[in-house]
């Protein structure tokens, strides 16, 4: 039993990473000007005289996909987190509202200092999107509290989100605008634009956050047995529900500073992946639900951008398409095992 669920395991992980090339390469090749193989392997290697080829994958396709992958991954691990934490299989960042608190404090930070001429960096989007975060959180704690049952925690969120959403769009109102076009495309959700500065800054913050996020794996694993079960295996249960919610809302904030408010993903990822692990042991998850979201958002971006080229949806139309089911297909299964 134990070495077919071993074998299961790899499986997995071995199916995700062929995922993850294809998807890769689609993305590289596939655009609103298509490269071929040979001329990306060529331009790889060195070879200058497609200057073209050269632009596009360097300048463009490489810090998009890149940021996709690392974003993607982030978003995934975030969902996670947020499950684990309120132990309930629908919480995510875009449901409970974090990102859209700190959608609202990004979009208050870009205003206010456009208006005085000031540019935000990379740093700074993050510190303003983890403020609107941790805000937003703090309130869903509060209101977890208070009112019982999953459904309610969720009507919670989904009202946290349409105030913070009502909120960004009246300071979007006193914008400048030529702001006023670029926080509409990234309020919608967009992965364009990326350069390798960002990408910098995002792929030290995420791979920071889940290495320490996966340094928790036993805790977690005693934690979503119960939180008797985790104080009488030693663990200090306030420090690490602490530490879930740091976590998490980094996670949010790095993926709406840079990408915006992204939706389902957080959701859907990591229940799809439990269901094809057969386990929600954190050691598993953790690196799989991370995996899985890469893919996910790969394939995602690769329709936006070329479902109706050269028009670009937003990435959330694209994942909501997709997401929206599985959210509708987790509240039956769990309405059905309650039933049972």
């Amino acid at each position: 039993m134990l070495k077919n669920r071993k074998y299961r395991y790899i499986a997995v992980f071995i199916f995700l990473a062929i995922l993850a090339i294809i998807f890769l390469a689609l993305n590289i090749c596939i655009g609103s000007v298509n490269i071929t193989l040979p001329d990306i392997l060529e331009t790889m290697a060195g070879d200058k005289s497609n200057e073209t080829a050269a632009r596009i994958l360097f300048d463009i396709r490489l810090p998009r996909i890149t940021a996709v992958i690392i974003l993607g991954g982030a978003l995934a691990l975030s969902g996670y987190l947020l499950q684990t934490f309120f132990h309930n299989p629908i919480a995510g960042p875009f449901v409970l509202g974090i990102s859209s608190g700190a959608k609202m404090v990004v979009a208050l930070a870009l205003v206010f200092l456009a208006k005085r001429s000031v540019n935000i960096t990379s740093a700074g989007m993050i510190s303003a999107a983890f403020t609107g975060a941790v805000l937003s959180m703090g309130f869903v704690l509060i209101m977890s509290r208070r009112v019982g049952g999953m459904s309610m925690l969720v009507v919670c969120g989904v009202m946290i989100g349409y105030i913070c959403s009502a909120i960004t769009e009246l300071v979007v109102t006193f914008a400048e605008d030529a702001d006023i076009v670029n926080l509409h495309n990234w309020s919608q959700g967009s992965f364009s634009g990326m350069t390798w500065d960002n990408v910098k800054v995002m792929s030290v913050v995420v791979l920071i956050v889940s290495a320490i996020a996966f340094s928790f794996s036993k805790q977690l694993d005693a934690y979503r047995q119960g939180e008797a079960y985790a104080r009488n295996m030693g663990i200090n249960i306030s420090f690490l529900r602490i530490c879930l919610v740091i976590l998490s809302s980094v996670l949010s904030a790095c993926i709406v500073a840079f990408a915006g408010p992204v939706s389902f993903v957080g959701i859907a990822i990591p229940h799809l992946i439990k269901k094809m692990l057969g386990t929600a042991r954190p050691l598993l998850m953790i690196p799989a639900c991370f995996l899985g979201g890469s893919v996910f958002c790969l394939f995602s971006d690769l329709l936006a951008r070329t479902m109706f080229s050269p028009a670009e949806l937003s990435i959330s139309t694209v994942t909501a398409i997709f997401g929206a089911p599985v959210v509708l297909w987790i509240m039956s299964e769990h309405k059905r095992e309650k039933a049972v």
